[in-house]
């Protein structure tokens, strides 16, 4: 793990390292999360990772019911959400609008696999947290413009796929846990930038998105950062900004 931190900071110096998770049954592989009093945008339980506290999710500790469904917890979801997602009922129901229409809301949930956590618990942690033994299973940047640029080419540096980055629509959990989870199960798995849920969005920097990668496939990327672009002089000059405006 030494030498991929050592790579990052070399290129780019005062950036957030990335945080990972895993599943597993077992109780102790981190601080268990404290259960929210109220609904909780899971992203927010996010940020004490991101400044390296390790933390381990269990059903309870996820207070949304979209967070519970798109970490594979529940396969259900909420009452009318064909409605909630697109204008709401009127006297019932606030609508997020985020559809025109409910019917595309079902139309649009007909392209979503299903997904079941292959554990009891997820487990949160930055990268220099991360211990041998834990086996993470996507690796997940908070990244400004910069940063993102850099993830987004060294993603297709060795990938002749106009697509081997997507940006699907979804909860701002959905792009950082379900779709690169499913990504990671494919033979040709690709990254996905995410976190332009609006909902989510009070929970990050007003200026990151999210950049996910299978965890194979960030260790492949990290293998090539010496032999890309990230080594040439065109990137010299994004990583002196980088190291100016990082954080």
């Amino acid at each position: 793990m030494k030498h991929i931190i050592e790579k990052w900071n070399r290129y780019f110096p005062g950036a957030e390292l990335p945080i990972v998770f895993y599943y597993t049954d077992e109780e102790d592989q981190a601080e268990q999360a404290p259960v929210p009093d109220s609904h909780r945008c899971f992203v927010c339980s996010l940020a004490s990772v991101r400044q390296g506290k390790s933390l381990q999710f269990g059903v309870e500790a996820v207070t949304c019911s979209g967070g519970k469904r798109y970490l594979g917890f529940s396969q259900t979801l909420r009452p009318k959400f064909e409605y909630f997602l697109s204008y709401g009922i009127p006297g019932e129901l606030e609508g997020e609008r985020y559809a025109r229409s409910p019917e595309l809301v079902a139309e649009i949930m007909k392209h979503q696999k299903p997904f079941h956590a292959p554990g009891k618990y997820i487990v949160f942690k930055r990268l220099d947290s991360v211990v041998p033994g834990d086996r993470p299973l996507v690796a997940i940047s908070f990244a400004n413009p910069d940063i993102l640029s850099g993830l987004f080419t060294l993603a297709r540096y060795d990938d002749p796929r106009v697509d081997a980055v997507i940006t699907p629509f979804g909860a701002g959990c959905a792009t950082i846990v379900t779709y690169p989870y499913h990504e990671g199960q494919t033979d040709l798995p690709r990254a996905v930038i995410g976190m332009f849920d609006a909902s989510a969005r009070g929970c990050v920097p007003h200026d990151r998105l999210t950049f996910a990668v299978p965890w194979q496939r960030f260790l492949a990327m990290v293998g090539n950062m010496d032999e890309s672009f990230l080594a040439g002089e065109t990137w010299s000059k994004v990583r002196e900004r980088i190291k100016k405006h990082g954080r």
